[in-house]
């Protein structure tokens, strides 16, 4: 199995190991050539081997030794929707499902939420998990932005490369933890539409090595 299952395999490790999910919940991809590797179906992370990262097609043919997560289809039409992404993790986060659940979009209560491409993350319809429905309901959600919640299930976070993706969705848990915290004060303060796009002008550099500026005082 190629370098890439070995990976893919590792974020899903580290999904568990971040406790964004538990036991068999949750899925990562990570594309390949006109297909992507996904994770397999009813396995939970520490169970399974490079070899059982399933190959799925363009077509949603499959190919490996074990059937391709339930929400395969979710991931094919990230890919074909959104040739900027190159990896994409579904999981069961705690803070993040409790929202869900709730139906809530994450508002601009911090400017953390730019992080993820707007001044909201959206709370995507509901619909029965592995169906064509919820990935409709789930890129709806997603236009424009890097992470969705899905109504009454969890989260979906997007990346451009698949090291990139596990910090991405830890960042996204921790967004839902301290939203989900701070409404248990009362319903934050929001950014203004001014001081949002002044921050999503800056995420454009955010997390991006720099080198020095000869002008910064040090």
């Amino acid at each position: 199995m190629s370098p890439l299952a070995e990976q893919l395999l590792g974020v899903a490790r580290g999904m568990t190991a971040a406790r964004l999910s538990v036991g068999t919940a949750g899925n990562v991809s990570v594309r390949d050539g006109a297909g992507f590797l996904v994770t397999p179906s009813g396995m939970a992370p520490e169970r399974c081997e490079a070899a059982d990262m399933t190959e799925v097609a363009a077509d949603g043919t499959a190919r490996g030794r074990r059937a391709p997560s339930s929400e395969w289809r979710l991931h094919r039409d990230i890919y074909a929707a959104r040739p900027e992404v190159g990896a994409v993790l579904h999981a069961h986060a705690p803070f993040a499902t409790a929202l869900a659940c709730q139906r809530l979009d994450v508002p601009a209560f911090h400017y953390m939420v730019a992080r993820f491409g707007g001044d909201s993350v959206r709370c995507g319809d509901y619909a029965t998990f592995g169906s064509q429905a919820l990935s409709d309901a789930t890129l709806a959600a997603l236009a424009g932005r890097s992470a969705a919640l899905m109504a009454n299930h969890g989260m979906v976070v997007l990346a451009d490369r698949l090291d990139h993706l596990l910090d991405r969705a830890i960042e996204f848990e921790m967004l839902c933890e301290h939203y989900w915290r701070a409404r248990s004060l009362g319903e934050p303060p929001r950014l203004d539409a001014a001081q949002m796009n002044e921050a999503l002008d800056q995420f454009r550099w955010y997390g991006r090595p720099r080198p020095l500026d000869p002008d910064t005082p040090t």
